[in-house]
């Protein structure tokens, strides 16, 4: 399509969701700006606005239709042409968005995401609204003749990155195979595609190259890396060919997010515990510790099963940081089971962890369960169970972090961003992550600087203090200097 073709110029864009959905909006906003659009910040300059949505829990599906609606609005203003949603809500309602948002132009599922300027095209008649919204994978690859499509056959190379110059998301694979009895995730976003591991390769030596020096490695299930494109070298392979790859760049590195513990194996342990560049940090949600809710939830692992590979994590990675997520107030869960789960939390420290009250999910196997009510647990008791656990969790940080300052802990800092000075001016601050703490998502590390830091850069610092979750740091560099004054 020519952009002088249509009266849209300028388009605003919203991305919601999890990182798997910023690579997406990364994708969409190049596709756009290659075909001669321009991007917007301030929507009151826009032409039109797409939002690429999430439908992953009720409380995502209301958030995105509010934006959406306030978007209609802006229209119904004369502000804006041209509203389009996008994303996993569209995939999931495609028959109820008219319903919930009756202003929208055009609709783009998830496996469609190329079709993204075919809705910039001047809007048809009201009735006859456009959508590309393929069913799945296969039938998408099959529109695109693309007959017996070898895992993610999508491009996600070609990026407008939205995340600081310095890290980046980097998708391994997409969908999910595991089917948990919570998770809208398969329904939406299909069955598990691995990306090919050249294509991985060749997208980490892009981003290395744009100046990118943390590669953060997501999909639905990363454990399972290697399904559907015959690699049986798997997440050890892929691991080892990055790693490789950020050495040649001149160093980096890689962080594995999403991991699953069911199949996560020894090798794979073994791989991040050997490869320099792989952080010792591991993002994997466990979800329950108790048997009878991981058996509900349908993980496909067991409690002890789940013990054990936290402890060989400990043993193998030395100074491994893990980060988990659990699911309070899943129907069924009793206070026996809630007070394993918090001592659970206890025994086994976590750096960093989250907890989701459970979300009734309709389509999903346990979308029916609140519906006995001997089963469903009350908000109330949800909420107060997330907050116990919270806090539970709040009290370890808390004392992990002033435990690393009273030890005077030495860390390579990298430093994200600057933040202010001191109240005397004395000192610029900065927002800084240590290999153990994942953008975004963890608690920073405060690095209090006498000299000016550039985002990006990597600076060895001490521990000299911490303020609740996170820690402060001075560099040592700079440390060692007063020490080495001279006596008067």
């Amino acid at each position: 399509m020519s952009l002088m073709a249509s009266s849209i110029q300028n388009i605003g864009f919203v991305s919601l969701g999890c990182p798997k959905n910023l690579v997406d909006s990364e994708q969409m906003l190049a596709t756009l700006m290659e075909a001669g659009y321009g991007i917007v910040p301030d929507h009151n300059d826009a032409d039109a606005i797409i939002i690429n949505t999430c439908g992953f829990l009720e409380a995502s599906k209301e958030e995105s239709v509010e934006v959406i609606n306030e978007a209609v609005a802006m229209k119904e203003h004369g502000k804006v042409q041209r509203v389009v949603a996008a994303g996993c809500l569209v995939q999931r309602h495609r028959a109820k968005m008219l319903d919930w948002c009756p202003g929208i132009d055009a609709m783009i599922g998830v496996f469609d995401r190329d079709h993204i300027v075919d809705a910039m095209e001047d809007a048809p008649e009201k009735e006859n609204r456009p959508n590309w919204i393929a069913a799945n994978a296969l039938l998408a690859a099959r529109a695109r003749g693309i007959e017996q499509p070898v895992g993610y056959f999508e491009d996600d190379s070609n990026r407008v990155q939205l995340t600081p110059r310095h890290w980046s998301y980097l998708r391994i694979s997409e969908g999910c195979n595991q089917n948990c009895s919570f998770c809208t995730i398969p329904s939406i976003r299909g069955k598990m595609r691995s990306k090919p591991v050249a294509h991985i390769v060749q997208e980490a030596k892009q981003l290395l190259a744009s100046g990118v020096f943390e590669l953060n490695l997501i999909g639905q299930d990363t454990t399972s890396f290697g399904y559907y494109i015959d690699y049986p070298d798997g997440l050890v392979g892929l691991l080892t060919a990055l790693n490789d790859t950020v050495k040649e760049a001149g160093g980096g590195w890689i962080r594995l997010m999403y991991a699953y513990p069911t199949y996560f194996t020894d090798d794979m342990i073994e791989a991040m515990a050997r490869l320099p560049h792989v952080v010792p940090y591991i993002d994997i949600p466990l979800q329950h510790a108790t048997d009878s809710m991981l058996d509900a939830m349908r993980r496909n692992v067991k409690a002890d099963a789940q013990s054990t590979l936290l402890k060989k994590l400990r043993t193998m990675i030395p100074g491994v940081a893990i980060r988990t997520t659990f699911i309070t107030g899943f129907p069924g869960e009793t206070e026996n089971d809630h007070q394993a789960l918090k001592a659970y939390i206890e025994d086994h420290q976590f750096e960093a962890m989250g907890v989701f009250k459970y979300s009734k999910e309709k389509g999903t196997v346990a979308g029916t369960l609140e519906d006995d009510d001997s089963l469903r647990i009350p908000d109330d008791i949800k909420q107060s169970r997330e907050e116990e656990l919270m806090l539970t969790q709040q009290a370890i940080a808390f004392e992990r972090a002033a435990q690393a300052a009273a030890d005077g802990e030495e860390h390579q800092v990298l430093i994200d961003a600057f933040i202010g000075e001191t109240a005397e001016g004395e000192l610029m601050l900065y927002k800084g992550r240590t290999k153990q703490q994942a953008p975004d998502i963890d608690a920073c590390t405060i690095v209090m600087s006498e000299t000016e830091l550039s985002p990006g850069a990597l600076i060895n610092c001490r521990i000299t203090d911490s303020d609740g979750y996170d820690m402060i740091a001075r560099p040592i560099e700079e440390l060692e200097q007063v020490i080495s004054l001279p006596l008067r």
